[in-house]
């Protein structure tokens, strides 16, 4: 049912619906803007409270925007979730905005190729996170020049099918035993250990002392180091933590992460003490990469000395 309030914001054409859902008034304007920025129409604009039975008597649907301010408990749960079942089943997409302390919450349940989840995005990337989301379903022109754009998108994939391969070709040549530990050769440097990743990782963070910091933005292998040394520490790391150390701002962050795990190279691992929360860790397959590069690496170094 739709409010009487809500009749004269609605939108008729054959352009992709969008349903939004938004408490707050400007991100609700911005929200709208974003939709038809994106090559979209919206669908009808309300509430956050009372989503689940609005997408429950939804008959056609594209794709839902969620723009989340505060955490309401059991019902953001039973939203996050249902949204999570309407991607599995094929019925729309889903873009799911948080702020950063609501990333984890958010994360563990977003697991879904077509559930998109962002935190503190710019114009363009709202934009081009829906267009994304929309051209799933419709064979659409959309480019936006952004790291969001379905171009873009597929770069990310193929960049991350790469990383896998090569990965997995350094294991194999460094007879990476299963677990990240590479097998030491007689008169070999010594062992790899957390603290040397940890150091790998300082050095690369001093490159913004003396350059920008978007010149070299790296998340991905950056992301790779700070999962390995944790595996090493036999620590947890959970979304939001993995976010802080990519070093890029969190919706790209995000976005490495969940294409970074349907590469499999991460994986996802529920928080046994919060079913609220999920951890993210190296795969074996990563973990033995990366052991193997820095074996390779302190080899080299020992070589020269």
């Amino acid at each position: 049912m739709i409010d009487e309030t809500q009749v004269d914001r609605l939108e008729y054409s054959d352009l992709p619906p969008v349903l939004i859902f938004v408490d707050n008034g400007s991100a609700r304007a911005s929200a709208e803007e974003a939709v038809r920025a994106a090559g979209g129409r919206v669908s009808a604009s309300l509430p956050v409270r009372g989503a689940v039975e609005r997408l429950r008597g939804q008959a056609t649907l594209q794709a839902v925007l969620l723009e989340v301010d505060a955490d309401t408990g059991d019902e953001l749960d039973e939203l996050l979730d249902h949204l999570e079942a309407g991607a599995r089943s094929g019925r729309h997409s889903s873009i799911i905005t948080v702020p950063r302390p609501l990333i984890d919450l958010a994360a563990a349940r977003a697991s879904h190729s077509r559930v998109q989840l962002l935190c503190e995005p710019d114009e363009q990337e709202h934009a081009a996170a829906i267009g994304a989301a929309i051209t799933r379903h419709e064979a659409r022109l959309f480019d936006v020049g952004s790291d969001a754009s379905p171009s873009r998108l597929r770069d990310l994939s193929e960049e991350v099918a790469r990383i896998a391969k090569t990965l997995a070709a350094l294991a194999s040549e460094d007879g990476t035993r299963p677990g990240g530990q590479a097998s030491p050769a007689p008169g070999a440097p010594a062992a790899v250990d957390a603290g040397m990743i940890r150091t790998l990782i300082r050095i690369r963070r001093l490159r913004e002392q003396f350059f920008p910091a978007d010149l070299f933005a790296d998340p991905a292998w950056d992301m790779l180091l700070d999962l390995a040394a944790a595996r090493l520490e036999g620590r947890a790391v959970a979304v939001s933590s993995l976010c802080i150390a990519s070093a890029v701002p969190p919706t790209t962050a995000l976005r490495w992460i969940k294409t970074l795990t349907d590469g499999n190279l991460l994986a996802r691992v529920a928080d046994s003490n919060d079913g609220r929360r999920v951890f993210i860790e190296l795969s074996d397959a990563a973990a033995n990469g990366i052991m193997a590069y820095m074996a390779a690496r302190q080899r080299l170094i020992a070589a020269r000395g």
